[in-house]
């Protein structure tokens, strides 16, 4: 999965890809308007690319609910959710990276994308949880919710996520994590659909 600039503890994922010539890679997107597109992804140690297996299975749980959406992908890093949401018909999409390489790659991404879609990607550099810390103008649809491993970050973005209103009833939180770790989410969030790979666990939420 993309994943992020909180890159001194994180974890490399047991099945990302092998990296290219440069140790950088490329990610594929797999669905909608943009599919096929090859993107370059930043050199920065830490960042996982979600896989195309798991993207497939996120993607085909979110398939009517993106068109016209506006989508928040928290630890952004290589852009693969982001992207991929605005190639299915997602009407904003907001990246969140800490890291100013990925930043600017992802920023360079999002430009070129919007000119072939409906919708626009937006790239903000800065932490994660500093951001949800906010009050937003108007909740987000879909929030993509996939921290670096090893750091217990996944709660701490979860409580903020409720806490300061980031969602709203009939809103999706995708939320990816080691296997070993239950995710805490309030009372009025249900599980939708769980599943694993590898050492991975990807759930979707819906908030009722």
């Amino acid at each position: 999965m993309p994943r992020s600039s909180y890159k001194q503890k994180s974890t490399p994922r047991p099945d990302a890809k092998q990296r290219s010539h440069q140790g950088a890679g490329e990610l594929r997107i797999i669905g909608g308007l943009l599919r096929g597109r090859k993107l370059a992804i930043a050199d920065v140690p830490g960042l996982r690319p979600t896989t195309d297996r798991v993207r497939e299975t996120l993607f085909n749980w979110l398939q009517f609910e993106l068109t016209d959406s506006r989508c928040l992908d928290l630890f952004a890093g290589s852009g693969a959710l982001a992207f991929e949401a605005l190639s299915r018909g997602a009407q904003q999409v907001i990246l969140i990276e800490k890291d100013a390489q990925a930043a600017n790659l992802l920023a360079q991404h999002a430009a070129k994308l919007s000119e072939a879609v409906k919708g626009q990607a937006l790239v903000q550099r800065g932490d994660a949880l500093l951001f949800l810390q906010q009050q937003p103008d108007v909740s987000f649809n879909v929030i993509f919710v996939d921290p670096p491993f090893g750091m217990g970050l996944a709660d701490d973005c979860l409580t903020l996520i409720a806490q300061n209103n980031w969602v709203s009833s009939g809103s999706w939180v995708y939320v990816e994590t080691e296997k070993a770790i239950q995710p805490r989410v309030p009372a009025t969030w249900l599980l939708h659909r769980e599943k694993f790979a590898g050492q991975v666990a990807f759930r979707l939420y819906h908030v009722n």
